[in-house]
């Protein structure tokens, strides 16, 4: 059976691929650095080499950016996370490790923009707007790392590794709140804590709470 053959990209797509991809990183860094009231689109085109206008033929605004962003960094950062938690052996172990992935990108300044927009966003009521009317795409990137977690949790329960009776929604919102770096940033520097201790802490504080009773 003779395959469909797939038509390469012509040198013009590539060309407008990678530009677009030098825009998206230039954005996030000047967003990182300044803000969103701060960011400029002069800026940008100035950092990429390229005219302002030809920022604008592949955004129409800086919403437009911060969005994509959105969605590339969400993209990565749920594969990485089904990466990590692949290799885990017990569910206990897949949590633990998606929190050591949180943490420990956030705080790694070669990973740290992965995790740093997100707190953008929230820090901002325009943007926060912007987000819930364009987050299509975004809650389906969610809602598969929402899924992948109540999967872990619903598989501790059947093996006797978590309480059955404490319902899964609760157990899922309550390990998505420890997912906040930003929270305990000052903690962590003010007691010169390595992150790795902390992310320990915040597991027993999680694993005791849902842990399966002995002898029920």
């Amino acid at each position: 059976m003779m395959l469909p053959v797939t038509a390469p990209r012509s040198l013009k797509e590539k060309q407008r691929q990678e530009r677009e991809e030098l825009i998206l990183q230039a954005a996030e860094e000047v967003l990182a650095e300044k803000g969103y009231y701060e960011t400029s689109i002069d800026e940008i085109a100035a950092r990429v080499g390229i005219a302002k206008g030809t920022v604008y033929l592949h955004f129409p605004g800086k919403e437009d950016l911060v969005i994509a962003i959105l969605e590339r960094n969400a993209q990565a950062i749920v594969e990485l996370v089904e990466a990590t938690v692949a290799i885990a052996q017990s569910n206990r172990e897949k949590l633990e490790a998606i929190l050591r992935f949180v943490y420990g990108g956030f705080f790694d300044p070669g990973k740290r923009h992965l995790m740093q927009l997100p707190y953008i966003v929230m820090n901002s009521a325009e943007l926060r707007r912007v987000f819930v009317e364009k987050k299509g795409c975004m809650r389906v990137k969610w809602d598969r790392l929402e899924a992948l977690v109540a999967s872990i949790l619903e598989d501790g329960k059947a093996a006797g590794e978590f309480d059955k009776t404490m319902p899964t929604p609760v157990m899922i919102s309550t390990f998505f709140s420890l997912l906040s770096p930003r929270s305990f940033e000052r903690l962590i520097a003010s007691n010169q804590m390595p992150v790795s201790d902390y992310v320990k802490h915040l597991g027993r504080f999680y694993f005791k709470g849902i842990a399966a009773i002995q002898g029920e």
